[in-house]
């Protein structure tokens, strides 16, 4: 596994607080969808399907061993639709799992996603426990209201509009 930096969230340069990995967890929620390497395809295809998520943490005596996404069965079904149902989670699943770090910062979290052109990221804490999993949407989402805060800050800062 990769593991990302072991920073913690630290004021920037203007003093504001740079959002963490655990605080976009703190916002949308720790419940991580998991499947274990045994189980058919099929069941684990029918979760990603019923929740509308895009990956499963593949989980194996409360350790983190893979990661099983559509991309994963769509490069699958190339070979046949007939040929999913014989198959375990454990023969698609990437094992090589890139995680992030509850204090990696957001915009650590952005460029890790984009240069290895993953869209799921589990979080996992210093002692390796896994604390949740963000999205590509989560990261857009909480960057773009933060950019909303900031533009509102700066806005009224300049025109001297202060919330009273």
């Amino acid at each position: 596994m990769l593991q990302g930096e072991t920073t913690t969230a630290q004021p920037n340069a203007v003093g504001a607080k740079v959002l963490t990995a655990g605080d976009v967890l703190n916002q949308k929620g720790s419940s991580v969808l998991t499947a274990s390497a045994s189980d058919p395809l099929q069941a684990a295809v029918k979760v990603l399907a019923e929740h509308s998520v895009g990956s499963l943490l593949v989980v194996e005596d409360k350790k983190l061993v893979g990661i099983l996404s559509e991309r994963d069965v769509l490069r699958a079904s190339v070979d046949g639709f007939d040929k999913l149902s014989t198959l375990k989670v454990d023969d698609l699943m990437t094992r090589e799992v890139i995680i992030g770090l509850v204090g990696d910062s957001l915009d650590y979290i952005m460029c890790l996603m984009t240069e290895r052109h993953i869209r799921h990221l589990p979080i996992l804490d210093l002692g390796g426990k896994l604390v949740g999993i963000l999205s590509i949407g989560d990261v857009v989402k909480t960057r773009a209201r933060q950019a909303e805060v900031d533009i509102r800050y700066l806005t009224d800062y300049i025109t001297g509009q202060y919330p009273t």
